[in-house]
């Protein structure tokens, strides 16, 4: 293999030389001149790389020699590692063979990832991405069918396949409302409990996840329907369509009413639930008597067997009573001050606002005192229930297993986040229940696909399409050649992609 080189003489000038290299080692050097300025160095180069071109044919591009010089048009861009990680992880869901290989379905999740919009925006941020876009018309002809029970439970079965959902595999429930910039309601967009003290109308949604955070299955209610109310016919639909004999449903106390209880423990489920203690149990209140002036250490667990009697249908109990220090601590300063707006309030030197600790006996007001004691023995104290006889593994169930799966709330709540946000899913554009539901649909796979792709890389959903958006892969004519050309990718994101499409990265 030729190739041309400088070496220094013993005078102090440069010799240009052409190298000739074979494999088995040998050389030969063919010397051009000795150069003893820049100038002339140059054109010795230049005398070099014409004496290697010599013979060589060259290549006609076929371009019209008026255009000489001109720019090469570009016959398509795309953002290609953005695009292909998202239909990676679409396929790797199994999402596509559960839409039936619905490639509009698939454009809206992918869009619906790259930038939440509109259905008629979503096909201008497909174009922008340089993939394919159906038409307005064949999207609003196809939304129907994915408002349709059948199509939606095709994809939640997609997913439970995915998570390996088996039987007392732990999963997540949790609700959240999304309201609408309307004042009439309809009968599905209702007026109801905000947690945003929000008065429009909403409607309230229900998801499920594996212990993960990752979807398993989403629902829509009515607005003004109790939250308490949406968890069983959630958990029961899903397990009827998978065919599950039993799950282990991990809640937060503020979804569980005592008939919601009852409910669960009636359908045969295991559970483990946040509980709220209305007063001290009575393991607390022994340990005290026990250890009088003593505070309770940081992170003891107090174990109350709770064990079904003779003819009760509920299984025997246990619930987990956890201390912890900083929570004490926090809730201890709330206290202070609630009673500091409380005793103010008696004394007539500020309004009387909703506050427990003031007591209304007709006219006359007071501080609370018995209440005040009771929640500060209650303070950094926090209940788990459960009717788990054993952990899904088989193994004993510990303390450390109940609160640690409950802890695992906080994916959900992630979940929640994410579609809230990054996929924007409050569907403002759309009226009809119907409409709704597809939605929906379409929020809850972008959803999945970008829980995979965070568990993949690591990484953010929006920190990888902000970050892989910006390498776009382009072909450009030249003639009747197309030459195709990529940005180079830095060395994070090949590493990240790498982790999509399950190859070694390269640098």
């Amino acid at each position: 293999m030729p190739y041309v080189r400088t070496v220094k003489t013993a005078s102090g000038a440069t010799a240009v030389q052409i190298v000739w290299s074979s494999r088995r080692g040998s050389r030969e050097i063919d010397h051009i001149g000795s150069a003893h300025d820049d100038a002339q160095l140059e054109l010795l180069k230049a005398a070099a790389r014409q004496r290697l071109a010599a013979g060589q044919g060259e290549l006609d591009l076929g371009l019209d020699a008026a255009a000489a010089g001109g720019p090469l048009p570009i016959t398509s861009s795309r953002m290609g590692c953005l695009l292909d990680a998202l239909a990676r992880a679409y396929d790797m869901l199994g999402l596509g063979k559960a839409a039936g290989g619905d490639e509009v379905f698939r454009g809206l999740v992918l869009a619906r990832i790259i930038e939440p919009a509109s259905k008629l925006d979503s096909l201008r941020v497909l174009e922008e991405a340089g993939a394919a876009a159906a038409s307005y018309r064949t999207v609003l002809r196809r939304l129907p069918a994915y408002a349709k029970q059948e199509f939606r439970q095709e994809l939640s079965a997609a997913c439970a396949a995915h998570a390996r959902l088996g039987p007392a595999s732990l999963v997540l429930y949790d609700v959240s409302t999304l309201y609408f910039e309307t004042d009439v309601g309809d009968g599905f967009r209702e007026p109801g409990f905000s947690k945003e003290r929000r008065l429009e109308p909403q409607i309230t949604i229900g998801l499920l996840t594996g212990q993960d955070g990752f979807p398993l299955m989403v629902s829509a209610f009515e607005g003004n329907k109790a939250e308490t109310k949406t968890m069983l016919p959630v958990i029961e639909k899903f397990m009827a369509a998978h065919r599950l004999p039993d799950v282990t449903v991990v809640a937060d106390a503020g979804m569980i009413s005592e008939a919601n209880q009852k409910a669960i423990e009636a359908a045969g489920l295991s559970f483990i639930l946040g509980m709220k203690i209305p007063d001290v149990p009575y393991q607390v209140a022994k340990w005290r008597r026990e250890h009088p002036g003593e505070d309770i250490p940081d992170g003891h667990v107090f174990t109350q067997p709770w064990p079904a009697g003779p003819s009760s249908a509920r299984r025997d109990q246990v619930i987990y009573y956890s201390y912890k220090a900083d929570r004490a601590r926090r809730t201890l300063r709330g206290i202070d001050e609630q009673v500091a707006k409380a005793a103010k309030a008696v004394a007539g030197l500020a309004p009387v606002k909703r506050n427990r600790f003031i007591a209304l006996d007709g006219a006359a007001k007071s501080v609370n005192r018995e209440l005040e004691a009771k929640a500060r023995a209650l303070a950094g104290l926090k209940g788990y229930a459960t009717n788990l006889a054993a952990c899904p593994d088989g193994t004993p169930v510990t303390p450390e297993f109940v609160i640690g799966s409950y802890r695992r709330l906080f994916e959900i709540e992630k979940s929640f986040r994410m579609a809230k946000s990054d996929l924007q899913a409050r569907p403002v554009y759309h009226h009809l229940r119907d409409s709704i539901e597809a939605h929906l649909t379409i929020v809850f796979a972008a959803l999945a696909v970008s829980r995979w792709i965070e568990h993949q890389t690591g990484w953010s959903i929006r920190k990888f399409v902000k970050t892989a958006r910006r390498y776009r892969t382009i072909a450009i004519q030249a003639g009747p050649h197309t030459i195709t050309a990529a940005d180079p990718l830095p060395t994070d994101l090949q590493a990240a992609l790498a982790q999509i499409h399950g190859r070694p990265a390269t640098h």
